[in-house]
């Protein structure tokens, strides 16, 4: 493929919810385009963009692919994104680097929750949107009820710009309302042929409204067409592509994918209406503290911002960028801004699905590949060397599930660590952590699907096998009230022996105000160099657990008395004496459990709010109160207990039927009820 100039460039999105056919489209586009010679079906596991086994395996996308293809002298760059709620981050990385947004929606299911999320992340990143309404051609399809839905989520912006010509099995063409001319698809391509006599009435008043609402933009126009100057074609498509570029018109064409029905017609729109990079403007870029535009010029500094990283276990790490500013070439060496190394570029190509097509340089505007880059992550920026040039990095969603996971042998355990570091490279919207009071590493992602995936993937691709656990909460113990204990060791085994005895005072501390040791010793009972010793033995017997074996917090230990030995007394005896004492007078200090509290905020439509505040009682929550949300949604506080919410993802997805989202922080700790504390004990117990 040659190279464009970034005004013959279109970087699109498809985008919507899951099911609504933007792989089937991808796949049409290319095929209207001559770029593949047959139509690839999801469900067979022949598409360009779905080539993962795990993709073939749901008959889903999961995770964001490109092609590019050659449409009317222009190049459109086509990025298919998942449509699982799950994988939102590779959706926001797409939206991140594309200049139109095209939102795939199906007229058999309308406006749905991954469509409405979706939307609303593009809005706040003011992409470019318009809608191709698909299925037109299935049973209980209906063009109108699913504008209807659209303008009822997304307001006036919302502009038709064709009709359909039938409705499910007899859909065969569109009528252009630009040109008040229909393309029928009888015979596989659209043919131009005269409106149906039929639609003529309804196409008029459609018509009116959309000249309408497009010279209201433009002064000239508008005083022309008030005189009675009807616009031309060519003077509305320029008039509505500024306010697509300003992304407050948003148009609406619609077709079949599958048939493939008007297709080419939304190939025709994304060039004549859609921005080129150089449209939608500069880059923000941070430079010595301060943020700059960059322009998209072939002729500034090379500049590339890394979006996407593939792991592939053949060719290695894959690194998806875009030219924001110069030309980047083979060969070429740029400065990592975050990680402070060179890397060299050796050979960069564009990436037709899981394929590379081998290129010597990717201008302004234009996205390409590179792979074996050693330093360089998602989201990072490659700048020449001596500019502290830096993009600002994705945002990726907050993980709201986690399985704890360990290596099923210890082959597996040399290899976890650089797998799970690989595994977060391609995917950022997953995190690691260790819980060192649980001692579980824990794997966090978006879902259950989500987590399942990477697991797979880590064995698939990395040849990693591990075990899933039961996630653990981090309970702690604390006592209720003062106690008095005496910690003796003594032991005598031949020559010299150990011997050091230690009187404790406990009782509880504020809490959260965590341990104080008091020395009260008073005339050498204890000589001064072994109270420190107490204290550690003290310190080691509270992290090693309490009653039920959980962290002992929330204590004041008075060392007040003691005895030693003038040749046994060691370091050792005493640090015994601190544990022995501190356990015995923690047993009469009326031992109880606490647990984590977390403090969520559930953000659902209205019609759900009853029944999410109804589960989160059920749960031993505590309702706060609740807010107004964008979209007519509510926010509801509260505060939970986390063993609660452990799974909190995936019930509220049912409840609300996937409109819902939530987040949840650490709060406090609170008292485990009594009646708790067995059932508590026993799964643990369980578990291990």
């Amino acid at each position: 493929m040659k190279v464009f100039p970034p005004e013959k460039i279109r970087n699109v999105a498809l985008v919507g919810h899951n099911g609504a056919g933007k792989t089937t489209l991808a796949e049409a586009l290319l095929y209207r385009a001559g770029a593949i010679g047959r139509l690839g079906r999801v469900e067979d596991g022949n598409t360009v963009f779905d080539y993962d086994p795990e993709e073939h395996k749901r008959s889903m996308s999961l995770s964001l692919a490109m092609a590019p293809f050659e449409w009317n002298s222009h190049k459109i760059n086509l990025i298919d994104t998942p449509g699982y709620a799950d994988f939102v981050g590779d959706v926001r990385a797409a939206l991140r680097v594309t200049d139109l947004a095209v939102f795939v929606v199906s007229a058999v299911d309308g406006v749905e929750v991954q469509t409405d999320n979706v939307w609303r992340m593009a809005e706040d990143l003011g992409v470019p949107r318009m809608i191709f309404i698909n299925k037109l051609d299935k049973e209980r399809a209906s063009f109108d009820r699913t504008l209807e839905a659209l303008r009822s989520r997304f307001g006036a912006g919302i502009a038709p710009i064709e009709l359909p010509i039938g409705e499910e099995a007899s859909f065969h063409g569109v009528a252009d309302l630009f040109s008040d001319t229909a393309y029928l698809y009888d015979s596989g391509s659209g043919q131009p042929a005269e409106l149906p006599e039929e639609m003529e009435g309804r196409i008029q008043r459609v018509h009116d409204n959309l000249v309408e609402g497009i010279v209201v933009a433009d002064d000239d126009l508008l005083e022309r067409y008030l005189e009675g100057d009807v616009p031309s074609v060519q003077e509305l498509e320029k008039t509505m592509a500024i306010g697509v570029a300003d992304a407050t018109v948003f148009p609406v064409v619609c077709g079949s994918a599958t048939g493939p029905i008007a297709v080419d017609r939304l190939a025709n729109y994304i060039v004549e209406i859609g921005p080129p990079p150089t449209v939608r403007g500069g880059v923000e870029v941070e430079a010595g503290g301060e943020l700059v535009e960059v322009e998209p010029s072939p002729g500034g500094d090379p500049l590339a911002f890394v979006f996407k990283t593939l792991a592939d276990p053949y060719v290695g790490q894959i690194s998806l960028f875009k030219v924001l500013s110069g030309t980047v070439k083979s060969e070429m060496t740029l400065h990592n801004t975050r990680s402070g190394s060179d890397e060299r570029l050796a050979k960069i190509a564009y990436m037709v699905g899981k394929e590379t097509e081998l290129i010597g340089e990717v201008p302004a505007g234009d996205i390409g590949a590179v792979s074996k880059l050693n330093n360089t992550s998602t989201g990072d920026t490659l700048a020449p060397k001596g500019k502290p040039v830096r993009v600002p990095g994705i945002a990726q969603p907050a993980p709201v599930l986690a399985v704890a996971i360990s290596a099923a042998t210890q082959a597996d355990e040399d290899k976890l660590a650089n797998a799970l570091r690989r595994l977060q490279d391609e995917d950022p919207a997953l995190r690691v952590e260790r819980n060192d009071e649980t001692k579980q590493t824990l794997l966090r992602g978006a879902g259950e699907t989500h987590l399942t995936i990477a697991i797979e993937k880590l064995q698939r691709k990395f040849g990693v096998e591990v075990a899933r656990h039961q996630v653990r909460v981090a309970y702690r113990e604390t006592i209720t009230r003062p106690a008095d204990a005496e910690g003796k060791y003594k032991k005598q085994t031949g020559g010299r022996g150990q011997f050091g005895v230690a009187m404790v005072r406990v009782e509880p501390n504020e809490r959260g105000a965590g341990f104080e040791f008091m020395d009260e010793i008073k005339g050498g009972s204890i000589p001064r160099q072994f109270i420190p010793a107490v204290e550690r033995g003290i310190r080691e017997t509270m992290a090693d657990g309490g009653v039920h074996g959980y962290p002992v917090v929330d204590v004041i230990v008075h060392c007040v008395d003691g005895k030693y030995h003038s040749v046994d007394s060691s370091e050792m005896s005493f640090k015994m004496a601190g544990r022995i004492g501190f356990k015995a007078a923690m047993d009469s200090a009326g031992p109880i459990m606490l647990e984590p509290i977390s403090r969520i905020e559930v953000t659902v439509p209205a019609d759900y709010q009853g029944d999410v505040m109804g589960d989160l009682s059920s749960r031993r929550g505590q309702v706060q109160g609740t807010t107004a949300a964008a979209g007519g949604r509510q926010t509801i506080l509260a505060i939970v207990p986390t063993s609660e919410i452990l799974t909190y993802a995936i019930d509220l997805r049912s409840i609300s039927q996937g409109w819902g989202t939530f987040v949840a922080e650490h709060d406090h700790y609170a008292e485990l009820p009594p009646h708790l504390v067995e059932r508590v004990a026993k799964a643990d117990e369980d578990d291990d």
